[in-house]
């Protein structure tokens, strides 16, 4: 809710305005945009009605000014128990828009941390092992330095956990920190999501909307699953990263935006530049610094500190007395290889709690651990450690494996001629190459399959 005067003065200052009219235009704009804060025009009862909303929503649209007129305000919002950060009282200057303007912005990014970032020191604190502490030195290293991240690893490793380690001990640490999942929307939403789009843009576009890349101005922005990004979507990406300037959907001007990029993937990206399923281009921009957050299994020197974490926490959470997990049920878990890594992990101590499981006999972990064969078929029942997808998948590798050995050893060596009669690219032989470990050794030495 904003005078048109104040909208001119924002625009002029490189800031987006929304501007609305009545109480309704303003409720919808803060459920639907991010603001870093929100000028409110307390000529008229919608005004006050408004702060009241932020005020039970807990002031989710940012630091607040108020323009009014009189000098008995002050008494007015404390009489509705709503506070404003700012209060320029009318007749006003450019120069009172300004400083309100900058005492706003200051509250804003002095705001103490929330819980998640609370979660966040808590967890670091956890990453004891050597890979992990590699994984925290990097992340110093690429901190101070404006230039994209790229955190690969399987999933529930905790590639949202860096990328907001990164933010944190950035400069950036006091702009906001927007996360957008990639593979969670279909490509016409996920544009919207990350673009905004203009009032009448498509049907059931009613009103201006600003993208998540408007909302992260001067701050970080988290691609999650940016392997899923459609060929369309990688194209407009690009050209963010290379200017840092885009249009909304259906737009015709141009945004400017400060935005530093963290993308993070499950997928190997190299094997889908390989198959022409990513853009190269778009993978080497992404690509500057790149994190691997390796897997639970192959730091399970944490899991007993990372049990007794979620213990504490979610005893908490759900109302339960705290207590330890037994001696045994820790042995337990460092013997499983939980390929659902630390979110699986999370999961299994949340039964234990809820259930009073102590000792994991009605949330049993399943069959397959460290110790026991992968592919094998055991007790009566004959239940599968892995699915038959699974037990496919690694099958195939094995079989492409001894084919490329085929051909290298047909060609004696030579990659360019072994690539043509595999009718595979060079680059991709070399990636699968790689990938398998091959060499002229490992041609007189192949490796086994898998247990029948």
């Amino acid at each position: 809710m904003m005078d048109r005067c104040v909208g001119d003065f924002l625009t002029a200052r490189g800031y987006t305005p929304v501007r609305t009219s009545t109480l309704e235009e303003a409720l919808t704009a803060v459920t639907h945009n991010q603001f870093l804060f929100s000028v409110v025009d307390l000529d008229g009862t919608d005004g006050l009605e408004f702060l009241q909303h932020l005020k039970a929503e807990g002031a989710a649209a940012g630091s607040i000014i108020v323009l009014a007129r009189g000098s008995r305000i002050a008494e007015t919002l404390g009489s509705l128990s709503v506070a404003a950060d700012h209060v320029v009282r009318k007749p006003f200057t450019a120069q009172d828009l300004e400083n309100a303007l900058d005492n706003a912005l200051g509250l804003w990014s002095r705001r103490p941390a929330d819980d998640a970032c609370a979660r966040l020191q808590q967890e670091l604190a956890l990453w004891r092992s050597p890979k992990m502490r590699e994984v925290r030195d990097i992340i110093e290293h690429a901190a101070g330095v404006n230039v994209t991240v790229l955190i690969t690893g399987e999933t529930g490793t905790g590639k949202d956990l860096v990328a907001r380690a990164v933010h944190e001990a950035s400069a950036r640490h006091g702009g906001p920190f927007v996360k957008v999942n990639c593979a969670a929307l279909p490509r016409e939403l996920l544009e919207s999501e990350l673009f905004g789009h203009e009032r009448g843009a498509f049907t059931g576009a009613h009103q201006l909307k600003l993208g998540k890349f408007e909302s992260a101005d001067r701050g970080s922005i988290f691609l999650d699953e940016v392997g899923d990004l459609h060929p369309a979507l990688q194209g407009k990406l690009m050209h963010v990263l290379q200017d840092g300037q885009f249009s909304r959907v259906g737009g015709r001007s141009t945004i400017k935006v400060d935005v530093r990029v963290l993308a993070a993937t499950n997928q190997d990206l190299e094997e889908g530049v390989a198959a022409g399923q990513f853009r190269e281009d778009l993978f080497y921009r992404l690509n500057v610094i790149q994190v691997r957050v390796p897997p639970l299994r192959e730091r399970s020197e944490e899991i007993p500190l990372l049990a007794e974490y979620f213990m504490q926490r979610y005893s908490t959470l759900f109302g339960r007395d705290r207590v330890t997990l037994p001696a045994e049920t820790v042995q337990r878990l460092l013997r499983y290889r939980f390929p659902g890594n630390v979110r699986e992990l999370e999961n299994v101590i949340k039964r234990i709690i809820v259930l009073g499981d102590l000792d994991l006999r009605r949330s049993a972990l399943p069959a397959t651990t460290s110790s026991e064969a992968q592919y094998r078929i055991r007790g009566p029942a004959r239940t599968a450690a892995v699915s038959l997808k699974d037990i496919s998948r690694k099958a195939a590798r094995v079989a492409e494996r001894e084919a490329i050995l085929q051909a290298l050893e047909q060609t004696r060596w030579n990659r360019i001629q072994a690539a043509k009669l595999l009718g595979i690219s060079y680059r991709a032989l070399l990636y699968k190459i790689k990938e398998a470990e091959l060499n002229r050794q490992s041609a007189s030495n192949p490796r086994p399959g898998p247990d029948p």
